[in-house]
């Protein structure tokens, strides 16, 4: 069992009441973390040793700021055992899948720090004489990061390493569902050598989780939030955010279609269908969740991809190599058997897995979907995926389309002309002709439409979002006034 401290201006603590609360493997029912239930106050002390520690952090050189998210980001490295343990312990994923998510965010820490030198400006012509006109971005003030349990690593990183390298501070406020996971990344960025204040960390009960929130968004020295999730919660965030007039980036839901048009590379389709269904059990906000296929083919890529569907491995990841682990909990399992038995009600036809009694949920494929079913428009979050067979290019446009959501999409064609320009069709923040619809690389704008949220991370967008944008003027000539 991990235990863990919350971290305050550099000092690993409890909780002041001394709370905690349980993170239950999924598997097993096992404690698998005890962590700090965080309350208000301590939240709020964590908000005031980031405000305290930003005008420092926010004046130090780029070079320094460099120097050590790079050694974070080989702290992080020199942990993917620790990662790899903790993320089969409390969500059930497997090491392949943990040990991605270590190398992605070390990446991210590292794109992070070479950010610091690009956080730059313009000089902007102006009409007046002698004015210097500039635009120029500077650090924020405290940064709130809220990150999922899904992708712990990739996503607990990314809410706080780029609003570092843009000379914000930060609090941390890790999932109830991977507490030890997140923690481990605020261990990396300690031994790298943080001064204190700079990176807090705040852990709370499942019922803590909407005074503490609420309380750290109100708080005037919070400037930006960003938060990946649930579209549900994320508008309950959104809603804070808009009545303090202070900036989001929300990262939410998906149901990221795959369309497969009648040129397709089969092998390719189906390989790309497999992993962005299927991997972490399908629970990636990226995930494949509506694959659209032309009838033309459908047949002969159903039969490729039901049969690679039903030889992944699935088994206990705290026992060996596996590609599908343990979902979440068991309400992921009632959800995911809930929408097959509806979609079976209704006339779809089970390829390949189907209902599980335990998290251990195999590889389904639910072929020959309708829209009154409600596997087609429900973002599954598991390993049950639709297919939903279309007749030529407009029908798969409008199906892609089709949803409340709009993360990531997918599409396949050998004409790449025509491929782009249905990805140019499709309603996504991200969209990816003949790879997968789960892709993720630091150096890129990452963020969706609709449903799935605002704002975009990654790269020269995360400094945008991360920055305030300032008008300054020099006046370098006697200037000239009407009176």
């Amino acid at each position: 069992m991990n235990r863990i401290s919350l971290l305050i201006n550099g000092e690993h603590t409890a909780a002041r009441n001394g709370a905690t609360f349980e993170r239950r493997n999924p598997l097993d029912g096992s404690i698998a973390t005890l962590a700090p239930a965080a309350s208000v106050q301590d939240a709020l002390a964590a908000v005031e040793a980031a405000a305290k520690a930003f005008p420092a952090w926010s004046a130090t050189g780029p070079g320094e700021r460099r120097a050590l998210l790079t050694k974070a980001a080989q702290a992080l490295e020199a942990k993917a055992p620790a990662f790899i343990k903790a993320m089969a312990l409390e969500t059930g994923a497997s090491s392949q899948w943990a040990g991605f998510n270590v190398h992605l965010a070390a990446g991210t820490l590292l794109e992070a720090a070479a950010l610091t030198t690009q956080i730059s400006g313009e000089v902007i012509p102006s009409d007046v004489p002698g004015s210097l006109s500039m635009g120029l971005r500077q650090a924020a003030g405290v940064v709130l990061g809220m990150a999922p349990w899904n992708a712990p690593v990739i996503l607990g990183v990314r809410a706080i390493a780029v609003p570092l390298a843009c000379g914000n501070t930060v609090v941390l406020k890790g999932s109830e569902l991977c507490p030890a996971t997140h923690g481990l990344i605020i261990e990396a960025l300690q031994e790298a050598g943080l001064p204190p204040g700079v990176v807090n960390f705040i852990t709370n009960a499942p019922g803590d989780a909407a005074a503490v929130v609420e309380a750290m968004i109100a708080h005037p020295a919070v400037r930006r939030v960003n938060f990946t999730g649930s579209t549900a919660v994320g508008k309950i965030i959104a809603g804070h955010c808009a009545n303090h007039l202070k900036p989001a980036v929300l990262e939410l839901g998906g149901k990221a279609p795959l369309v497969v048009l009648d040129d397709a590379d089969l092998n390719a389709a189906v390989n790309a269908a497999a992993f962005g269904a299927f991997a972490n059990s399908g629970q990636i906000c990226m995930s494949t969740e509506r694959i659209i296929v032309d009838a033309s083919i459908a047949d002969e890529f159903v039969a490729r991809l039901a049969a690679k569907a039903a030889s992944l491995p699935l088994g206990d990841p705290r026992e060996g190599p596996v590609v599908l682990g343990s979902v979440v909990d068991m309400n992921a399992v009632h959800r995911c058997n809930a929408l097959v038995d509806d979609a079976l009600a209704q006339g779809a036809k089970l390829l390949c897995g189907g209902k599980s009694g335990s998290t251990l949920m195999p590889a389904t494929l639910i072929d020959h979907v309708t829209p009154a079913m409600k596997i087609y428009s429900e973002e599954s979050f598991g390993p049950v995926k639709g297919i939903v067979r279309v007749n030529g290019v407009e029908e798969a446009i409008a199906c892609a389309n089709d949803n409340d959501y709009g993360l990531s999409s997918a599409v396949f064609g050998r004409d790449i002309a025509r491929a782009l320009q249905v990805a140019g069709r499709i309603q996504s923040g991200i969209c990816h002709v003949n790879g997968p619809t789960v892709h993720d690389e630091p150096q890129m704008p990452f963020g969706g439409v609709k449903g799935s949220g605002i704002g975009s991370f990654g790269g020269q967008a995360g400094i945008a979002a991360f920055t305030d944008l300032r008008w300054v003027t020099v006046q370098t000539t006697p200037r000239h006034y009407p009176f």
